[in-house]
């Protein structure tokens, strides 16, 4: 690579862009990819090694962009913009980098934020996966050295570094529920520590196809002193439960979202997504907003739009709220049981791409090929959201 031409990180692409560094991200790849998923503020040129320039772009248009200042190119992996770059660099343009393995690293790049517990002893970090908006979690004890991961993505090393960097030993792992957003990281990390897999038990009526233990609504499961409830919450999903930590902070999954609530049809269809909403209603109604106002929500995913545009907090930033937050702001809760339903049912987001094949992976009734096709199936942000 010659000098003109620098490599950078998904990292510190990240680090610039959070600084509000002066620079244009151009992507290299093709109008629809972009389209569907992109960082925010970049610009789409698309071109091919081969093809060269593509849409009603020019050298002359591009001559014009790459004079505003610094350009870092993307692409899908990293072949074509580092083409793309080359032939600026040719042009005598020296500002010039490349982004290391393109919107597939950045599809992986995670945040780590630790929560004020008001605790010495109880660690609770969530593990942010930045352009997908998964947010999974370590709680723990540090008096007893031992934490449990909750909703872990694929990446599981990054739930790993977490505990192990706060000197904890994972005793055990959960998932909310059955995710059709992404390739569930619970079974991969529970089987390679040898620590039990937990689900909901209502998870059981789902065709999961692998074994796991299951946790009744209301049932315990320990961490040190600190006692975790699992609460059968159904609406997103028939096997949703959310986790009570300390009888303080509840961890949502797909249920209750900081800035909306979880859509209900991509389990029960397009024609009982009626159903869904009103089991949800009951759940949000019956049952989590009989806590107290002071329960601190930490919820499964944050809304990312296309443009890479988080729906609430930023990229590193905690995203929670309280119960009593969410009751005075948040449009939905304050609905009755027939407008809530209409409003989640009938005006449903489109689908996450793939999510059927994700559900089946996730289920254990079908298997991830290799890493490419993992890629390639989480691709995009999460559409978890109503």
């Amino acid at each position: 690579m010659s000098k003109l031409l620098h490599q950078l990180t998904v990292g510190e692409l990240a680090d610039r862009v959070d600084a509000g560094d002066s620079f244009t991200v151009v992507d290299t790849r093709p109008p629809e990819s972009f389209e569907s998923w992109h960082i925010e503020g970049s610009v789409n040129v698309p071109f091919h090694p081969v093809d060269g320039l593509g849409g009603d772009w020019d050298w002359d248009r591009v001559d014009d962009l790459a004079e505003e200042g610094p350009v870092v190119a993307i692409c899908g992996k990293g072949l074509s913009s580092t083409s793309f770059g080359f032939e600026l660099a040719a042009r005598g343009y020296d500002e010039v980098e490349v982004v290391k393995g393109g919107m597939e690293d950045w599809s992986k790049l995670y945040e780590v934020v630790e929560l004020d517990t008001g605790d010495d002893d109880l660690f609770v970090a969530q593990v942010q996966r930045r352009a997908k908006g998964c947010l999974g979690y370590v709680v723990g004890s540090r008096s007893a050295r031992e934490a449990v991961v909750v909703d872990a993505t694929r990446q599981v090393h990054e739930f790993e570094l977490v505990a192990a960097d706060a000197g904890m030993t994972v005793s055990g792992v959960l998932d909310t529920h059955v995710h059709a957003d992404h390739v569930s990281g619970g079974r991969t990390l529970a089987d390679r520590l040898g620590v039990p897999y937990y689900l909901g038990s209502e998870a059981a009526d789902r065709d999961v196809a692998y074994e796991f233990t299951a946790l009744d609504d209301g049932e315990t499961l320990s961490v040190g002193d600190y006692d975790i409830e699992a609460i059968h919450a159904p609406g997103h999903t028939s096997d949703m439960t959310n986790y009570l930590v300390d009888g303080r902070l509840l961890l949502t999954g797909d249920t209750l979202f900081v800035e909306s609530v979880g859509r209900t049809e991509l389990q029960f269809g397009d024609a009982d997504a009626a159903t869904g909403a009103e089991l949800l209603y009951e759940t949000l109604h019956d049952t989590l907003l009989s806590l107290p106002d002071e329960t601190r929500v930490l919820p499964g995913h944050v809304s990312v739009g296309a443009d890479g545009r988080y729906g609430v907090a930023a990229p590193g930033k905690l995203v929670s709220a309280t119960l009593g937050d969410l009751r005075g702001e948040l449009d939905l809760l304050s609905m009755d049981e027939s407008a809530f339903v209409d409003r989640v049912a009938g005006d449903t987001p489109e689908k996450p791409a793939n999510y059927e094949r994700v559900i089946a992976i996730n289920t254990g009734r079908a298997s991830v090929g290799d890493e490419e096709e993992a890629t390639e199936l989480e691709l995009g942000p999460n559409n978890c959201a109503a």
